[in-house]
C-alpha cells in the first residue's frame, strides 16, 4: 500500500467518525446550519479525494450522500428517515474501507440500492421554486429566470467529478429544455463572495501542518519501550550507587535521573489521547438503540478531554460500548414507565471521565429504574453462585456484583441487544487486564452506575515493594492508601472473630490477609504474628488489609507480560526487573482483593462502635455475651434466650452421638455454641436455654460475660454457620450468633413443624414482613414462644405474592423502612387490593415519634410499636389477636 492510499484511509476514516457524531447532533437541531455545513464539508472532502483517486465506488456513494445533505441545506425538512439512510450510507463506506486497507483495492459494486434510494429521497426533499424578490434589484424575477438557490442546486447536481476537484467553479450550462436567463451582476458577486474564505483555508491548514506532522503508532511504541530500558539502566544505577555509597556519580546520576523523567513524560505525551476519541462512536449508537429499544434517550458526555494512554484507550472501547447499551436495554425504562414513575419521558445515560489521584475515573450512568436486587439474587441462587443462606447475609452492593458472573443475566428474552448473559464478565476481564477496577453503584428508582478506575498509562508504573518470606513483591501505588504498623498495646490491633481477622484503623474495622498465606509461603511465627506491617489496600468500594514482613520503599518500575505459563495465576499482573538485575512480579490488586474472600466484599469499610444519639435509643437492644470456644465475645439477643443455667457437667448423657440433659421433666439436647466449643470435664457448665412450644435446647458455653444495651450493626458478614456476622461490642470485635441455626441443629423441624394440631386451630397466623435477614431470625422464636404460627416475608413484594395466592393471617406486622416498597406502600397496596380481609396491621419503625404514629395510623395501621420493643410487641399482639392464650 502506497503513502497516498495509506493517508487517505487515515484521514478518511477519522472524518468518516466525525461525520457519525455531527449527524446525530444535526438530527436533534436540525435548524443548526454551522453543524450541517460541518458534515457537508467533511462528505465533500471524502467525495472529492475518492475521485482524485479513481474510487469510482465510493465516489458514487458520497455523492450521493452530499446530494441528499443539499437538499438538507436549501432548506428541506431533515428527517429521521434520511438521516438514518445517510448513517447507513457511511457504513457501507466504512465497510468498502476495510476491504480497500486489507487488499489496496476497492471491492467491484455499484452500491445501486444505497444510490437510487438517495437519490429518491433527495427528489421528494425538493421544494417547488417560489418566487423570490432580487436583493440587488428588488424586484420578483420574471418568467425564464432563476433564483439564485436554483444556480446553486444546478452547479451541485452538474454529473463528473471534474467540477469538485476544480479549484474554482465552472460556468453552469443551462438545459436546453429550461433556458436560464443570465444572473444580474450583484446576484453573481454575492456568490463569488465566499471566494476569499475558501483561500484563506489552505494556507490555515499549510500553517498547521508545519506544526504536526504524522508519526505510526509502531514508531512511538518502539520510542516507548527504548525509553522503558532507560528507565531500568537508571535504577541500576541508582542501585548501584545507593549500595556503594559511592557519591562521585551523584552530581551525573542526578542529572540522568532528571533527563530520564523528562524524557518519558514526554514520550507519554505522545501517546497520550483524549477519552472522547473512544466515545466517538457513542452517540450514533445511542441513537441507534433508542430507534430499536423504541425509547426516548439522551447521551450526556463530561470531561472528554480527559487524557489517557493509547493503549489503555483501545482496550476501554469494547467495555464502555457494552455498558452503555446495558445502560439502553437494561437500566432506562420506556417512555410510558418513565412518565407512570414522574420522569421526564426522555432518559438520560451519563459518561463522566476525570483524574483522580494518577488515575482516571470513568462513570457510566443512566437515570433509570436501577438494579432489581430480588431478581438478581433469585437468579444467583437459580444458577449455583451463591445459596440462598448465603444471598440472605449479603448486604445490596455485594448482590449488585453477581452481573458479573459469566452467564449472569436477568433478561426475561434474548434480544439483538442484550440477554444472553455475555457481556459484563468480559468488561471486568478486560478492565482487570489492564490494572483497573469496576464497581456499580444502584439506587432503586434513580438509576445505576458503573464506576471504572483504571490506570493512566501501562508501560511504567509506581509500585510499593515490600517483602514476604524473604521475597520481594511490587504492589501498584495506584491501589495503596495507607500504610500502618500493628503492635500489642499499640495504636492499631489485630482483632480475631472467629476465622476472620480484622484490624481496627481508627473508627474502622477491615478484613485483612497475610501476603504469605495467599502465596503458599511458611507463615510467620506466633510470636510476631501482631507485630506487623499491614498495607491497606482500595480495589473498586473495597477496603482491606495485607500483612507483609517488610515495606521497603516505592519506585517506578516497567511492566513486563507474564510467563505464558503463569497466566492463570490470578494473584500476579506481570513481572519487573529490579535495580540489582533481579526478576520479581507485581501483585494484582484485583487478585488480591478476590484472595482475601468474602469479608472483603462487604461496601467499603466496616464502621465501629459508635454511640447511638438520644433520639435513636429505640434502635438499642439487649444482647447476652458469652464466651465459646475461644477467648473473643460472642452475642444473642436477649429476647432469645429463655432461660440462663448451669447444671452439672457430669449429669450430661450420651445418646446416638447426641448430648442430652434430663430438664423439667424431659429430656433436652444439647448444642455446642461454635466450633471449639465443648462440655466441661466436670463442674458447673453455663447453658443457653431456648424453649418454644413444650421443646427446649441447650446452647454449650463456656461463660456467660455480661447483659449490655447495644445499637445492632453487623459491620461484617460472615459465611460461617451459625455465624451472621461481625460486631463491635462495647469496644471489641463480638460474633453474632445465628440462634435459628442451633435450633435446627436440635430439631431439623424447629422452624418448619406441620405436626401441630392445637396450632392450625387455634394459634393464630402472623405475617411478619422485613427486609432484615437478621431481624426476622431473632423474631421468629420470640413469636413461636409466645404462641404465633409466624410467617416470613423479606419484602412488601413478597408479603403480596403470599396474599394474592390466597393466605390468610389473623395479624401482620411490617416493618415501615424497607428498599423499593416501605411499610406506607405495602399498607397502600393491602387496602386497594383487599388483602388483609380484615387482619390487623401493625408498623414497626426503628424512627419513633408522634408524627411517624400519626403516618402509621393515616395509612392504615391499627397500632404502631418500636422495632426493639418486645414487650410492646407481644402486648399489641395479645390486643389485637387474643386466641393466642388457648394455646399456651
Amino acid at each position: 500500500m502506497d503513502d497516498l492510499l495509506r493517508d487517505f484511509l487515515t484521514e478518511t476514516a477519522e472524518n468518516l467518525d466525525q461525520v457519525d457524531v455531527e449527524l446525530v447532533r444535526f438530527e436533534q437541531e436540525p435548524a443548526n446550519a454551522k453543524i450541517l455545513a460541518n458534515v457537508f464539508r467533511l462528505v465533500h472532502t471524502v467525495k472529492g479525494t475518492c475521485g482524485f483517486l479513481g474510487l469510482t465506488r465510493l465516489e458514487a456513494l458520497a455523492h450521493a450522500a452530499e446530494t441528499l445533505m443539499g437538499e438538507f441545506r436549501a432548506g428541506a425538512l431533515a428527517t429521521p428517515e434520511a438521516v438514518t439512510m445517510i448513517l447507513a450510507t457511511i457504513d457501507r463506506i466504512k465497510a468498502i474501507l476495510g476491504d480497500l486497507e486489507r487488499t489496496g483495492e476497492e471491492p467491484p459494486g455499484d452500491d445501486l440500492d444505497l444510490v437510487t434510494e438517495l437519490e429518491r429521497a433527495a427528489l421528494e426533499a425538493r421544494r417547488p421554486p417560489e418566487p423570490v424578490i432580487d436583493p440587488a434589484l428588488g424586484r420578483e424575477l420574471r418568467p425564464g429566470e432563476v433564483s439564485l438557490d436554483e444556480l446553486e442546486r444546478a452547479f451541485r447536481e452538474a454529473p463528473g467529478p471534474d467540477q469538485d476537484i476544480a479549484p474554482e467553479p465552472q460556468p453552469v450550462a443551462a438545459a436546453p429544455s429550461a433556458p436560464v436567463a443570465t444572473a444580474p451582476a450583484a446576484a453573481v458577486h454575492a456568490e463569488a463572495a465566499p471566494a476569499p474564505a475558501a483561500e484563506e483555508g489552505p494556507r490555515s491548514e499549510s500553517a498547521l501542518a508545519g506544526q504536526t506532522i504524522r508519526v505510526g503508532v509502531d514508531t512511538l511504541d518502539r520510542l516507548m519501550n527504548m525509553v522503558s530500558e532507560l528507565v531500568l539502566t537508571r535504577n541500576q544505577l541508582l542501585d548501584t550507587v545507593r549500595r556503594r555509597g559511592d557519591s562521585e556519580f551523584g552530581p551525573s546520576l542526578q542529572r540522568l535521573s532528571h533527563v530520564t523523567a523528562e524524557l518519558q513524560e514526554g514520550v507519554m505525551k505522545t501517546r497520550m489521547q483524549p477519552i472522547g476519541a473512544a466515545w466517538r462512536a457513542l452517540p450514533r449508537l445511542v441513537r441507534d438503540l433508542a430507534a430499536d429499544l423504541g425509547k426516548k434517550i439522551e447521551l450526556v458526555t463530561e470531561g472528554a478531554e480527559t487524557e489517557l494512554d493509547r493503549q489503555v484507550l483501545d482496550l476501554i472501547k469494547d467495555p464502555l460500548t457494552h455498558m452503555v447499551r446495558n445502560c439502553a436495554d437494561h437500566g432506562l425504562e420506556s417512555p410510558a414507565e418513565r412518565v407512570a414513575a414522574g420522569k421526564p419521558e426522555t432518559g438520560v445515560i451519563r459518561l463522566s471521565a476525570y483524574h483522580q489521584g494518577g488515575c482516571i475515573i470513568v462513570e457510566i450512568g443512566d437515570d433509570g429504574r436501577g438494579l432489581d436486587v430480588e431478581r438478581i439474587r433469585k437468579k444467583a441462587v437459580a444458577n449455583g453462585l451463591a445459596t440462598e443462606a448465603d444471598v440472605e447475609k449479603m448486604s445490596d452492593a455485594q448482590i449488585h456484583r453477581f452481573i458479573f458472573a459469566p452467564g449472569f443475566s436477568t433478561a426475561a428474552a434474548v434480544t439483538s441487544v442484550s440477554g444472553r448473559g455475555v457481556g459484563m464478565d468480559v468488561v471486568r476481564a478486560n478492565i482487570e487486564l489492564i490494572g483497573g477496577a469496576i464497581d456499580l453503584r444502584s439506587t432503586p428508582g434513580k438509576g445505576s452506575a458503573v464506576v471504572i478506575r483504571i490506570p493512566l498509562t501501562l508501560a511504567i508504573v509506581s509500585a510499593l515493594m515490600v517483602t514476604a518470606g524473604g521475597e520481594t513483591f511490587a504492589f501498584p501505588q495506584l491501589s495503596v492508601l495507607e500504610l500502618v504498623r500493628t503492635r500489642r498495646g499499640g495504636e492499631h490491633v489485630i482483632e480475631r472473630v472467629g476465622d476472620v481477622a480484622l484490624l481496627r484503623l481508627r473508627d474502622r474495622l477491615l478484613p485483612i490477609v497475610p501476603l504469605r498465606n495467599m502465596l503458599g509461603l511458611e507463615p510467620l511465627p506466633a510470636e510476631k504474628a501482631d507485630d506487623v506491617y499491614v498495607v491497606i489496600a482500595q480495589v473498586g468500594e473495597d477496603i482491606f488489609g495485607i500483612v507483609v514482613d517488610e515495606v521497603l520503599h516505592t519506585e517506578e518500575i516497567v511492566v513486563k507480560p507474564m510467563a505464558s505459563r503463569l497466566n492463570h495465576i490470578g494473584l500476579f499482573s506481570g513481572t519487573t526487573i529490579l535495580g540489582d538485575g533481579s526478576v520479581i512480579l507485581i501483585l494484582d490488586p484485583n487478585g488480591v482483593a478476590a484472595a482475601v474472600g468474602p469479608s472483603a466484599s462487604h461496601d467499603a469499610a466496616l464502621t465501629a462502635e459508635a454511640a447511638a444519639p438520644a433520639d435513636e435509643s429505640d434502635n438499642r437492644m439487649s444482647l447476652l455475651l458469652f464466651r465459646a470456644g475461644s477467648q473473643a465475645p460472642k452475642a444473642v439477643p436477649l429476647a432469645l434466650v429463655t432461660r440462663l443455667e448451669v447444671i452439672e457437667a457430669e449429669t450430661v448423657e450420651f445418646t446416638g452421638g447426641r448430648m442430652l440433659v434430663q430438664y423439667r421433666g424431659g429430656l433436652m439436647p444439647l448444642v455446642p455454641a461454635g466450633d471449639g466449643a465443648a462440655l466441661k470435664p466436670s463442674g458447673p457448665q453455663p447453658l443457653l436455654v431456648f424453649t418454644n412450644e413444650g421443646r427446649s435446647v441447650g446452647l454449650v458455653v463456656d461463660e456467660i460475660v455480661d447483659i449490655v444495651e447495644h445499637a445492632m450493626e453487623i459491620s461484617a458478614s460472615s459465611y460461617t454457620p451459625g455465624v451472621l456476622g461481625a460486631a463491635v461490642i462495647d469496644g471489641s470485635a463480638t460474633e453474632v450468633m445465628d440462634v435459628a441455626h442451633y435450633l435446627t441443629m436440635a430439631y431439623d423441624d424447629w422452624l418448619t413443624r406441620t405436626d401441630r394440631p392445637h396450632e392450625k386451630i387455634e394459634s393464630p397466623a402472623v405475617l411478619l414482613v422485613d427486609d432484615s435477614a437478621f431481624f426476622r431470625n431473632m423474631l421468629a422464636p420470640v413469636l413461636t414462644a409466645a404462641g404465633y404460627r409466624p410467617t416470613l416475608a423479606a419484602s412488601g413484594a413478597e408479603a403480596l405474592v403470599l396474599l394474592r395466592a390466597g393466605r390468610r393471617f389473623d395479624v401482620i406486622v411490617s416493618d415501615i423502612e424497607m428498599p423499593e416498597m416501605d411499610g406506607f406502600a405495602f399498607a397502600a397496596a393491602l387496602k386497594a387490593e383487599g388483602l388483609h380481609h380484615g387482619a390487623p396491621l401493625l408498623a414497626l419503625s426503628s424512627l419513633v415519634g408522634s408524627f411517624m404514629a400519626e403516618r402509621a395510623a393515616d395509612a392504615g395501621f391499627h397500632d404502631f410499636i418500636a422495632k426493639f420493643d418486645r414487650p410492646g410487641l407481644l402486648g399489641a399482639l395479645e390486643t389485637f389477636a387474643p386466641r393466642w392464650r388457648l394455646a399456651a
